[in-house]
């Protein structure tokens, strides 16, 4: 039964009938962090990567790859990672990853787009993913692509 057993699957739609909640177990994955964001004394955030993230490049396009995190109106910190793919682009792409997945593992994926259409790549992780604070939720969800669309216009 993919997992569930009778008793989960009688708890998950039974006890509360609540339809939001039911949604947000069923579409709602974060996987284990692959990433971690690292201040300097200067204030520069870096990127860290753990080997789960699959980095598929070179030192120099790690450094390309910034990273800073911004406020949700629900609250909650939102991580954003910008990927300078195309110096003189005059798009930036804001890409908005699958329910499985964070930035980090993301990370790879991003440079190679961005590389093949000539873009930059904007994007962010959901509340609850990588080092996003808070649930994942459908309400935090639209506060957290809210956020990182205001961060993406005013940066």
């Amino acid at each position: 039964m993919n997992g569930f057993s009778i008793g989960e699957l009688c708890w998950l739609f039974c006890c509360p009938p609540c339809p939001s909640r039911i949604a947000a177990k069923l579409a709602f994955l974060p996987p284990e962090p692959t990433y971690s964001m690292h201040t300097d004394a200067n204030g520069v955030t870096s990127l860290h990567l753990t080997e789960r993230a699959d980095w598929q490049y070179s030192q120099r396009e790690l450094d390309a790859v910034e990273v800073f995190t911004t406020r949700s109106s629900r609250g909650n910190r939102v991580a954003c990672m910008f990927v300078r793919c195309a110096p003189n682009s005059r798009y930036t792409l804001l890409f908005s990853h699958g329910n499985a997945v964070d930035l980090g593992q993301m990370c790879s994926f991003y440079i190679g787009l961005g590389s093949r259409i000539n873009c930059n790549v904007f994007s962010y992780d959901y509340s609850g993913y990588g080092v996003s604070t808070g649930k994942p939720s459908e309400k935090n969800l639209y506060a957290d692509i809210e956020a990182a669309w205001q961060m993406l216009r005013n940066k």
